[in-house]
């Protein structure tokens, strides 16, 4: 008010610009002079400075609009356009129809209708029970190469070796792999999905794995010290098969739904699959509301037995006695704007206590060849807090997950015992340009006295984690054996984080008799080009607390720190298509 308060006054006293004073008129009564005064002086200004406007000041409003089309009529009938002039039946046949485009059954980067970009022409397809002309079909191939030399720690065979002058405790350390996966993807579903979720969907999926792995020692790819040291093996996996409604009832006008989805399908637990990364036999209740700001997931699975050198879905063998119930519930900007938070509830109840598993290797999974041999039989409910999203300038994800239950019979002891176990996992990255920088950071609590009637080591589900590195990472990609503690166990499993002490990630049980995990990370991503991508990332690992290994390895004094691990990686897109990993193949080049 200190600067709009003097111009005002300015208009109120100034003189007219002869320099004569107005008349004053009688009361109620306007001069003519006044009138004529005012309407020489100059327009008010409606703002003072940019962006703010004059206190009390209206704008007048635009002239009254008024449409007079008093020759208007109806628009001909599609009889009175020329014959060349014909509608098409819908928006997708319109590029073609104007010759643009030419669908082609190879070509994945343009309109397909074998990848679900027009609907299904039922004249072609008369014997298709489907009506309508909303039905669309997808279909999808996908190669995963991969080739994979390495090394670490393998054991010379108790019986017999494959070079005799071997008599050390470790042999050669290098091996390699080679795995190749083709998976097809079918999929026919309802419903223009442009804006909401298909009407109903089919969906099927077939993964075929041919893996060759060759090891120095014997005893390591097959029990049988007979068998030679390397291996082919080829199998055929159901990877997806199931349906998925959509209960159109209870959709509002913001593309909101309510859906299910019952056969085998896949679930992630949390934003970056520490808990239970699967596909498996299930039946699942989800949707969203509040224009997609809070969504649901109710879920019940009945795991499938895996197959054992390729980690796919074997249907044929019978179900496992180990079912998972999830209840989560996810809110975007809550807590802060930009974070999306998730609670979840997970209980895995386990009752495979009277089993005995040998792998397609000749190898027990279960139960693992730990402490007393003895089957298990556990109830654990992992009950977690998971935020992905950004503050400010910086990614954050974060997740903590706190498991409590019991285990029936604990391998050390034979007795009951509780499970208190906890995990906690972020990772902050910062973008600049082209470049990613990273920060991660992973607890795992380990067990302190393995006689006690407490488990205190945190194990998932079915961890498949996109953390630290990934697939680079040697830790997490590699199965490193548990050498003179366990045969045919692992310290971490494959495409794993946890030092969980199971005989197989696929197979096995959760462990909770084990030493935990302290990670500290470093890495950074680099987007050379729009194709090509440039990675590395450096690792801190430390056992939370060694007395399992200890007692395992009747070996005292064993040190926490693990090590360092080092990776990088170049991604190179040549048509910029999306990136995916790798699929879980060649796991048992390791012991067991």
């Amino acid at each position: 008010m200190g600067v709009l308060l003097p111009a005002l006054l300015l208009l109120q006293v100034a003189p007219p610009p002869d320099g004569a004073q107005p008349p004053v008129a009688p009361p109620g009564e306007q001069s003519p002079r006044v009138a004529d005064w005012e309407q020489d002086a100059p327009p008010v200004d409606p703002q003072i400075i940019e962006g703010r406007q004059r206190p009390g000041y209206t704008v007048p409003l635009p002239e009254r609009a008024v449409q007079d089309n008093p020759g208007a009529v109806r628009a001909p009938p599609p009889q009175a356009f020329p014959t060349d002039q014909l509608p098409i039946p819908d928006r997708w046949r319109l590029i073609e129809s104007l010759g643009l485009v030419r669908e082609n059954l190879f070509d994945p980067y343009n309109q397909n209708t074998y990848k679900g970009d027009r609907p299904i022409n039922r004249a072609k397809v008369p014997w298709l029970p489907i009506t309508g002309d909303d039905w669309f079909f997808v279909a999808n191939l996908i190669s995963d190469s991969v080739y994979e030399p390495r090394t670490f720690p393998i054991p010379v065979g108790v019986q017999t070796t494959e070079d005799p002058d071997r008599n050390d405790v470790f042999g050669n350390d290098f091996s390699q792999v080679f795995s190749q996966t083709f998976i097809a993807g079918f999929a026919l579903l309802k419903g223009s999905t442009t804006f909401k979720p298909p009407t109903i969907e089919y969906r099927v999926t077939l993964a075929y794995n041919v893996n060759y792995v060759d090891v120095p020692e014997r005893r390591v790819l097959f029990v049988e010290p007979s068998r030679p040291s390397h291996r082919l093996d080829h199998f055929l996996g159901v990877q997806e098969a199931f349906v998925d409604y959509h209960f159109s009832q209870f959709d509002n006008d913001r593309f909101d739904f309510i859906s299910i989805r019952a056969g085998i399908q896949p679930f992630q637990s949390d934003f970056r699959g520490f808990l239970f990364n699967d596909q498996q036999l299930g039946v699942r209740l989800f949707g969203s509301r509040d224009n997609n700001r809070f969504q649901f997931n109710l879920a019940a699975f009945w795991r499938l037995e895996k197959d054992t050198n390729s980690g796919l879905n074997a249907i044929t063998k019978p179900l496992r006695d180990d079912f998972v119930f999830v209840a989560n519930a996810y809110r975007q900007d809550f807590l802060i704007p930009a974070l999306t938070s998730q609670i979840t509830v997970v209980y895995n109840r386990n009752r495979e206590a009277d089993d005995i598993e040998i792998d397609d290797n000749g190898f027990p999974v279960r139960p693992a060849l730990l402490g007393t041999l003895r089957g298990r039989d556990y109830d654990v409910v992992y009950l977690g807090y998971n935020a992905d999203g950004r503050i400010g300038r910086v990614n954050l994800t974060g997740s903590f997950y706190w498991a409590l239950g019991e285990d029936r019979n604990s391998f050390f002891t034979d007795r009951p015992a509780d499970i208190s176990a906890q995990f906690a996992a972020v990772e902050a990255s910062y973008d600049r340009d082209w470049m990613r920088l990273r920060l991660s950071a992973a607890y795992a609590s380990g067990d302190e006295d393995p006689y006690d009637d407490t488990e205190g080591g945190f194990d998932a589900i079915f961890e498949n984690p996109i953390f630290a590195g990934a697939d680079t990472s040697y830790w997490i990609r590699q199965t490193i054996p548990f050498a003179g503690g366990g045969r045919a166990v692992a310290v971490p499993g494959r495409n794993g984080l946890l030092n969980s002490l199971r005989s197989s990630k696929e197979q096995g049980q959760s462990n909770f008799n084990n030493p935990g995990l302290m990670l500290l990370g470093l890495g950074a991503d680099f987007d050379l080009t729009p194709q090509f991508r440039l990675s590395a990332n450096a690792n801190h690992l430390w056992f939370d607390n060694t007395a399992t290994l200890q007692v395992l390895r009747n070996q005292p004094n064993i040190r926490r720190e693990i090590g360092f691990d080092l990776s990088a990686a170049a991604i190179w897109r040549p048509k910029a298509n999306a990136e995916h990993r790798h699929a879980p193949v060649g796991g048992r080049a390791s012991p067991g």
